[in-house]
This record gives C-alpha cells, structure tokens and sequence, in this order.
C-alpha cells in the first residue's frame, strides 16, 4: 500500500506543472556536480500526487538509479513516528505529559545538572526539576547529542560511546540507563536542545505498553497504514538491492564518497531500537504517515489519533510562546527565527521571521541523511523529500525545496 506513484495532473490541485520542474532544475545540478548523490522527492495536495520526481543514484559506483521504491535510513523522520506512538498511548490514559520521567523510568530519578569544569572533571549539581515526559516530547528535558559538537557535555557523551550510536553491548534500556547517569545540559524545561530525548520516548512507549518497540510500531502503526517497508532493518533479503548507499562529502572536494563505518545502518538488526534515528523507510510509506498527519490523525478509515490531539501535537509548546532561535540552543545551521516546537515537530509560527515561504501551522522535521518532510494543513499539501548524505548540514535541503514548491502554487 505504500507504493508511490503521481495520480494526478498538477492543475487538478492548483499546481503549475511548469514551475515545479524548477525543483529538477535546481537539485539535479547538485547531482550534477557530484555534491548530492542522488534524490526523491514529492509533492501531494488535496490527498492525490500530482509530482514526483527521482534523479542521481542509490548507488553511485554501481550505477544504480533512485527508484520510487528505493529504501532510505530516514534517522530523524523517526521522531515524529515514536512521537505519535506516545501520544496513541497517551490517548488511552497510560501517562500523562507532565508526570517525571521516572515515574517509568527510576533511572530518570537522581539527575545532575552541568554546572562547568571540563568533559574529564565536570562540576554538576542535582537538578531542581524532575525531567517530565513532556520534556522529552519537546526537546526540553536538557538532554543532548555527541555528535552536535557544541557543548563540554556533547563532548561528555562521547567519552562514553553515545556519538551516532550507543556504546558495544548497549540495548535501549542500557542506554537510557547511561543518558540518565550524564549531567544535563540545563534544568528541564529552561531552554531547548536537540537530543536523545526520543529514544528515551521509545523506551517509554516500550514500558508503557509492554511491548517491544518494533513490535509496537508494527502492530500499531505500520500494518495498519499499509507501511510495509518501514522498519529498524531489512527483513527480507530482496530488499537489500532496494537500499541506498550512505554517503559523506569528501573534506577537500566536497563530493560524495560512500561511508562504510555507517553504511550498516539498516541492513542488520540495531542492539539499540532507536526512536529518535532507527527506522529504515521509503517515500511511498512515508508520505503515508504524512497522509495520515494530514488526516488528523485519520486515513483510509484507519485513525491512530483523534483531531484533537494531532492539532495540540503540532501547536508551538516553547515557555512564552517563544521560537527555537530565541528560546533554545539551535541545531547548526537551520534557520530557526519564527519556528517552534510541538510535541515531536517542529512548527512554523511566523513565516515573514523564518524568512521563507511557507505557511503558519506548517509542522515538519528531517534526518541526519538529508531526508525531509513537512505537512502544510492550510494548503492541503504534503512534501516528501529522500536522499542519503549525511550530514544534513552539508547541503541544507529544506530552505531550498520550500520556496521552489510554493512558487508552484497558482490557484
């Protein structure tokens, strides 16, 4: 069912077929140059495809094309997935958003604080605020990443193996174990930074329901939408071919060259399920689940949220109304004036401060790889964007596929 395929003509929905081929131009000259291995993108309005487009390659060396069935690591895309997981169980009375984290988590319990000094001899002091689940959901709770590199404690989690992975040996609740033993980067709830959060939501969801997280999101997310290609590895050896190379800019040339230390990525079962970076996916399956966000919640006649809920998930939760760029510590990089944060997206608030066409109420996040997503309920529009060059910040994709998908609209 997640099978992409375009169903309509772009004037059906309002779009200029014309100017969505600015969207070709622009991208495959990245391809072009050697920058960008290859791509896919797409773009719904109105619940039909009135444009996809694929160009480059999954596998440069071997010369084999992105198809619209092409598997993608999606890293970050896994957020709003493990989001949602929460916030079915959510509906149905499990926790509420603001109870501590160690309510399920004991672990969560005793937190430090970063209080200064360096990553081998830190100066902490106890936290006066629990860590509450709606920290996690947030991005507020103070935990972090190593491979940000921005802070003495990013640096801390790197000494203790949690870079863009966790430490040999490690399994979910072994690493929460770990991340609650790291001083936070600030007291829960004072400001915002990018972070394991999720994964400890996916650890969550795994307490909560008493299921694995795999097995949850496969009963209760993926067989129901019809996402047959989402999941933490490859089950089926046939879809090994199917899977694109994982690819880094070359430090002097810039080109795309093939990481090998994280290629693995995807084809082997992961020690950790990973509800912040873990899923593999493709674009048809994933524009299901934006469907579904579209839906309010709904689709096909399967719904996993109510309205209600899908609408508080997708309203800006930052203290005082306030966006990333003023409130938090902003991911290097991204433009974050007049965007916020829900409850696992991000959230146009004010798109004349984020300097980009684009529309209030637009929710969206992106992976590691350079994937990308985002949801325009005020447009009816959906866009979808897949490739695998990683880092994201190498070529940000985001502000230069918006602008080229709005100047398409004409109705």
């Amino acid at each position: 069912m997640g099978k992409l395929q375009q169903d309509a003509e772009p004037s059906d929905v309002g779009l200029d077929a014309e100017r969505l081929q600015r969207i070709d131009r622009h991208f495959t000259a990245f391809v072009d140059e050697g920058r960008l291995p290859g791509f896919l993108v797409m773009v719904s309005r109105g619940g039909k495809v009135p444009y996809v487009a694929t160009y480059g390659w999954r596998d440069v060396e071997q010369r084999l094309p992105v198809e619209l069935d092409t598997l993608f690591r999606i890293y970050s895309m896994t957020k709003p997935i493990t989001s949602v997981a929460a916030m079915m169980l959510y509906e149905e009375g499990r926790f509420r958003l603001d109870e501590p984290v160690s309510t399920y988590l004991p672990e969560f319990a005793e937190l430090q604080v970063y209080a200064g000094g360096s990553s081998v001899n830190p100066i902490t002091r106890p936290a006066s605020e629990p860590m509450r689940i709606w920290h996690l959901l947030t991005h507020t709770s103070g935990l972090t990443y190593g491979f940000l590199y921005q802070t003495v404690v990013d640096a801390i989690y790197r000494a203790r193996g949690f870079e863009w992975g966790s430490p040999r040996g490690a399994d979910l609740a072994g690493s929460c174990q770990g991340w609650a033993s790291l001083p936070l980067l600030f007291e829960p709830g004072t400001s915002w930074n990018y972070s394991v959060a999720t994964d400890v939501v996916g650890r969550l969801v795994e307490v909560l329901s008493g299921q694995s997280l795999d097995r949850f999101f496969a009963e209760r997310i993926f067989e129901p939408l019809g996402m047959d290609d989402t999941g933490f590895h490859l089950e089926r050896d046939e879809d090994i071919n199917r899977l694109a190379v994982l690819y880094t800019p070359h430090p002097e040339t810039g080109k795309a060259m093939p990481n090998t230390a994280m290629g693995r990525v995807g084809r082997v079962a992961p020690a950790v399920l990973s509800g912040g970076g873990g899923l593999v996916s493709s674009a048809g399956d994933y524009h299901r689940f934006t469907q579904m966000l579209l839906g309010g919640g709904e689709l096909d006649g399967t719904r996993l949220l109510s309205p209600r809920t899908l609408a508080y998930m997708t309203e800006n939760h930052l203290p005082g109304g306030h966006d990333i760029a003023w409130f938090g510590h902003p991911i290097s990089g991204e433009p974050d004036e007049g965007i916020g944060f829900g409850l696992g997206f991000s959230v146009t608030m004010d798109s004349v401060r984020h300097r980009a066409l684009s529309s209030v109420g637009e929710f969206a996040w992106g992976g590691a790889a350079s994937t990308s997503f985002w949801v325009d309920p005020a447009e009816d529009l959906t866009v979808v964007w897949m490739t695998q060059l990683l880092p994201s910040g190498t070529l940000p994709i985001k502000p230069r596929l918006q602008p080229l998908v709005y100047q398409a609209i004409v109705d």
